[in-house]
């Protein structure tokens, strides 16, 4: 079994051990209430030198993912009108804007920095053993203009031996919805920031507040936690890019050898 989905199957079944609990934010289409069964205080590390960390127990889309990374970290944009997936549409207003979340508060400037990225490529080049490469996107001051506050909100890069780690702090994880999506969107940037920096990969460390499965999504879990384990796909990034703005989606593959079908589900709002 390849790690990533030794991770995701422990946690799957740690979750479904729970009992339900009445989740009085989230809301079903149907007006039907909300229950999740969840765990708190999760912690996961993958070593991304090793393997990159997309399960197999369903197809993730390395594209789509570099989609929502480019909106978000590079772009720096708050409006769904750029990012070309209709992940967000629900949380969006009639002119696209998701609030003062993720790429708002990435574009904010910081220690003399355009913004918090450029700070990061910055610092990371001029001081790489520093302790305060960090991004930060819980900003109390603008909670109630964010349509959804940040589900992750912090990043802290750290350098050692020529390798760039990352500690990846997340709030509340919906497991079935985002659980690896999450994880295999940090791996890639990890990887494409590292090129820029001319530095290796090495661990990702991914820290979850509330880690949950809602009452809907219960016949998806127990499918992925009874479906066999594949050989980890082969990540690919273009070796002739170098610049972390310059990467496009023709830059970035992950094959697999062998597909499980895709999973459908309602996203509870």
């Amino acid at each position: 079994m390849n790690y990533a989905d030794q991770i995701f199957k422990q946690n799957l079944k740690e979750i479904l051990n729970e009992e339900f609990e009445i989740d009085n934010r989230a809301k079903w289409k149907d007006g039907t209430q909300v229950y999740t069964k969840r765990i708190i205080s999760v912690v996961n590390k993958y070593d991304l030198s090793k393997e990159f960390p997309a399960i197999t127990l369903r197809p993730i889309g390395i594209k789509s993912v570099f989609k929502e990374l480019d909106w978000i970290y590079r772009k720096q944009s708050n409006n769904i009108n750029d990012l070309g997936l209709k992940i967000w549409d629900s949380w969006a207003d009639e002119n696209g804007s998701v609030g003062k979340t993720y790429g708002y508060q990435i574009s904010k400037p910081v220690f003399g920095y355009d913004n918090q990225i450029d700070y990061i490529l910055g610092e990371i080049q001029k001081n790489p053993t520093s302790r305060r490469l960090v991004v930060e996107m819980w900003n109390v001051n603008e909670l109630s203009e964010m349509n959804l506050p940040p589900c992750y909100h912090n990043l802290q890069f750290l350098v050692k031996n020529g390798k760039l780690h990352l500690i990846l702090k997340q709030r509340s994880l919906d497991m079935i919805t985002a659980g690896n999506w999450d994880v295999v969107l940090h791996a890639l940037l990890v990887h494409m920031i590292a090129r820029h920096c001319n530095l290796e990969v090495g661990t990702l460390t991914h820290i979850i507040g509330d880690m949950h499965i809602y009452n809907k999504h219960i016949d998806q879990a127990y499918e992925m936690l009874n479906r066999k384990s594949l050989e980890a796909p082969k990540f690919w990034l273009n070796p002739e890019v170098k610049n972390f703005y310059d990467f496009t989606e023709s830059d970035v593959k992950l094959a697999y050898k062998e597909k499980h079908p895709q999973l459908k589900f309602e996203v509870a709002i």
